[in-house]
């Protein structure tokens, strides 16, 4: 089935979109995609009057992933260069990581999962 799965980048104002037949090529993207972006991530503290935002509290890509059977998934992420993986599309829900486990395995075991 072509363009079975969909990749979109969010990164800062741009906007990105991909399709891919397989899911091995869509989450090969999703993960060369997300490391390039986390090597140059570097936002800096944000001072407001009644609140900071650290930079690890900055979400400063988003790319997200959807496959058949209403997959939703992706990667978030952040100013200070580390990566978080989420399930869902309108409520987001981090997916625990195992021990000795990235992000990248995070949401590629539960994409495998989700056949």
């Amino acid at each position: 089935m072509l363009g079975a799965y969909r990749l979109k980048v969010r990164s800062g104002p741009r906007v990105e979109r991909w399709r891919f037949g397989g899911r091995d090529a869509a989450l090969a993207e999703l993960e060369a995609r997300a490391r390039s972006i986390a090597d140059d991530a570097s936002a800096r503290r944000i001072d407001l009057r009644v609140r900071r935002f650290e930079p690890v509290a900055q979400v400063v890509a988003r790319l997200e992933l959807a496959g058949p059977r209403r997959l939703r998934a992706g990667l978030d992420v952040r100013g200070d260069g580390s990566v978080e993986a989420y399930t869902g599309a309108l409520r987001r829900r981090v997916i625990e990581q195992r021990a000795g486990e990235s992000a990248y395995e995070a949401l590629r075991r539960i994409v495998a999962e989700a056949r």
